[in-house]
């Protein structure tokens, strides 16, 4: 039988009396990792239909919770998720919702899987996917530069401005060479981003 979630903090078993509530306002970190949902549940269905495929859970077990998060998922993306008092993080909110609508075989959500790396893959989900939208944001500002690199003109009909050098005025520079400078900058950002997103697609060390 599967032990559904406990209403404690995960942690309450090393302690003798209950926090105080600056500690628990303190260490509370629903306020900011909410934004997490969406690729928790996609961590959370992978691994679940990975114990599928293992064998390790049964189809109908599978099924079941892979509803459920699809449900939680809705109920995000609609406003509509409600959260307990006192709920640690996003993780066990939506580990909670989960056992509410499948019932016990919720908690089978998290056989084989620690919750850092559950935390950490859900980290990895979000960063690859707000680095995707900050790089496609680049490569637009850097073809807007182009654009008006392109426009500022070129030999005889160019725009000149002058550089500088040590916070002095020095040698007269094309405007359409001061936009592209940037571009270019902005286009190293881009290669250093997608680098990054190629690190973060390693599985986390525990998985």
């Amino acid at each position: 039988m599967t032990t559904p979630p406990s209403s404690q903090p995960l942690w309450h078993g090393r302690f003798s009396s209950a926090p105080s509530d600056d500690l628990l306002a303190f260490t509370e970190s629903l306020s900011f990792d909410v934004r997490l949902w969406r690729d928790d549940i996609d961590g959370s269905l992978a691994h679940v239909r990975g114990l599928g495929r293992s064998g390790i859970l049964a189809s109908s077990e599978v099924s079941a919770i892979c509803a459920a998060l699809d449900q939680v998922a809705d109920e995000f993306a609609s406003g509509a998720f409600s959260f307990v008092a006192g709920e640690e993080d996003v993780h066990t909110a939506i580990e909670r919702r989960v056992t509410e609508i499948c019932g016990p075989v919720g908690g089978k959500l998290h056989t084989g899987r620690s919750r850092n790396d559950q935390c950490v893959t859900a980290l990895r989900l979000w960063c690859r996917r707000e680095l995707r939208v900050i790089a496609n944001e680049l490569l637009e500002l850097c073809d807007t530069l182009r654009s008006r690199a392109h426009s500022a003109g070129w030999g005889a009909d160019a725009v000149y401005l002058p550089g500088y050098t040590h916070v002095q005025r020095a040698q007269s520079v094309l405007l359409a060479h001061h936009f592209m400078a940037h571009g270019w900058a902005f286009m190293r950002d881009v290669e250093r981003l997608a680098q990054t997103v190629r690190r973060l697609d390693v599985s986390t060390p525990q998985s």
